[in-house]
């Protein structure tokens, strides 16, 4: 029997969600809600660029909407901020259905937004329902991945991960995130606000310390801009020489003075190689690369979409990628 699916958040991540669980046997979407008044009334499909319609309205209604469809799952995707998608959230949970979210810092909130991660649990709890925040990064790539492949060794004493992309094949808003066209000054006030910054490695780096037992004395969260030495492109904006092309960023566990978790991540217009680089120090030592790296916005929608089922069977309360079985490619 099919998988009544729904949508909450018809952006490019949202609607890349769509394509996948529309193309795929097992699931069936039921329902879709969006803010933007230019989306709403429409056949999901056309908004999704499908090319075909899907006989389902967008609405602008969450519960309305939602009530409406009857789905067995709700798949989220609205924003970074676990503050601003709470109430979302909570709407979801008052009807008592799961939920799978993009919510980069819902992927691991347990330490640093404790309380919030609190009270969701308990919302999912009294609804009897299953809550999990999961992605490609944070959700995969520099948290479950390195976990996982920890699973061989009988002693682990540092983990490194690097990823490394080509911003020229990602979409414009992920070049805007990360500073591309800016000059220095403006890349460090848009850090200092906030808005240019990759969200989740926090999370990432509490994950895997949580995973291993590691006590952490402290987690930092570095940022600082690339400079383009020459000029670059990519099919929405050009950067001259000087001026930003992306971001280089670093996320470090420290114990007793000494960094055992490092995730550091570039993504700038240009980079000579893309991939993605797990490195375990201990016993076996391991080094693991994902040669053309692991694809961002596919991998995203896919592993959302992949972790619906475990979700949907998953007990009750707040959930993460490391207290649910692996997720497999479903449908």
């Amino acid at each position: 029997m099919a998988i009544r699916v729904a949508f909450v958040g018809l952006g490019p991540i949202g609607c890349g969600v769509v394509k996948q669980a529309a193309a795929r046997k097992g699931f069936r979407i039921v329902g879709a809600v969006d803010v933007d008044p230019a989306k709403a009334g429409r056949d999901l499909g056309e908004v999704a660029g499908l090319g075909r319609k899907l006989r389902v309205k967008v609405g602008d209604d969450l519960r309305r909407t939602l009530k409406a469809a009857r789905p067995d799952v709700v798949a989220l995707c609205t924003s970074s901020s676990l503050a601003k998608v709470l109430p979302q959230i909570e709407a979801i949970l008052a009807l008592r259905l799961p939920i799978v979210s993009t919510t980069e810092e819902l992927a691991y909130p347990w330490r640093a937004q404790r309380g919030l991660a609190r009270r969701i649990d308990a919302a999912a709890r009294r609804a009897k329902v299953a809550v999990l925040g999961t992605g490609v990064n944070p959700g995969f790539a520099m948290d479950a991945l390195p976990i996982m492949l920890t699973g061989v060794c009988e002693r682990v004493t540092a983990i490194q991960v690097d990823r490394v992309q080509d911003a020229r094949n990602r979409r414009l808003p992920f070049q805007k995130k990360i500073g591309s066209g800016l000059t220095p000054a403006q890349f460090e006030e848009l850090v200092k606000a906030g808005t240019v910054r990759h969200v989740g490695l926090r999370e990432s780096v509490a994950m895997i310390a949580d995973a291993l037992g590691w006590k952490l004395d402290r987690i930092t969260d570095e940022i600082r801009p690339k400079l383009a030495t020459a000029p670059v492109s990519s099919e929405a904006l050009s950067v001259r020489a000087g001026e930003v092309c992306g971001i280089v960023q670093d996320g470090t566990g420290w114990a007793k003075g000494k960094p055992v978790i490092a995730l550091h991540m570039e993504a700038y217009l240009g980079a000579p190689e893309t991939y993605d680089e797990v490195r375990i120090e201990g016993s076996p030592a391991l080094r693991f690369r994902a040669l053309g790296g692991i694809h961002g916005d596919v991998a995203t929608a896919a592993i959302v979409v992949n972790s619906i089922p475990g979700v949907i069977a998953a007990a009750p309360g707040l959930q993460t990628m490391r207290s649910l079985p692996l997720p497999a490619h479903a449908g």
